[in-house]
């Protein structure tokens, strides 16, 4: 599962809610008619007896920017009651449904995780936990046996391959990058 987004808070009372973006293709994921598995977060479980129950997938009726914030309708969700029972519920795609991206350069989050980190000379630091996208650059969360994971910047000057029929990814950090 790819995760594509963060339900917020309602906007208005007809059941549109605020989305926390977390995919670089937001008119696809969230295009009318796109079904968007999910993940109930916190405000979500309905566990309390009559608590609208998030269902295992929703559908999309209509998606729109409104001051640099998307807004979607999900087909059922019709009033600010359900809407924000929807809050804090994470909406993914399946990975397998994903086509791999044109440019070779480029790669989707589920691709790196999982793949070793080898220097240049082959030595293996650990593997990809996780990306993080952070505003200067996407970052490489190394897991590494017995130590504290470790922030590698993914950019040119230091990831120097990604191999995804090797399994691997080839970096050369600079001195002093895995001990901060």
């Amino acid at each position: 599962m790819l995760i594509v987004g963060r339900i917020g808070r309602p906007h208005g009372i007809r059941g549109e809610v605020t989305v926390e973006v977390r995919t670089d293709e937001p008119e696809a994921r969230f295009a009318p008619g796109m079904v968007l598995r999910t993940m109930p977060g916190a405000n979500a479980s309905g566990e309390q007896p009559g608590a609208y129950r998030v269902p295992e997938g929703l559908t999309v009726e209509s998606a729109r920017w409104h001051q640099s914030r998307l807004l979607v309708t999900f087909e059922g969700v019709l009033d600010r009651d359900v809407a924000e029972a929807l809050r804090g519920t994470l909406v993914a795609v399946d990975s397998a449904d994903l086509t791999p991206p044109e440019d070779p350069e480029e790669f989707h989050d589920h691709q790196l995780v999982g793949l070793a980190v080898v220097t240049p000379a082959g030595d293996r630091l650990g593997e990809v936990a996780r990306i993080d996208h952070a505003p200067a650059s996407d970052l490489l969360v190394l897991r590494r046996p017995g130590e504290r994971d470790a922030l590698i910047p993914f950019v040119r000057a230091i990831v120097r391959e990604v191999d995804l029929a090797g399994g691997r990814v080839v970096v050369e950090p600079p001195g002093g990058l895995l001990d901060l």
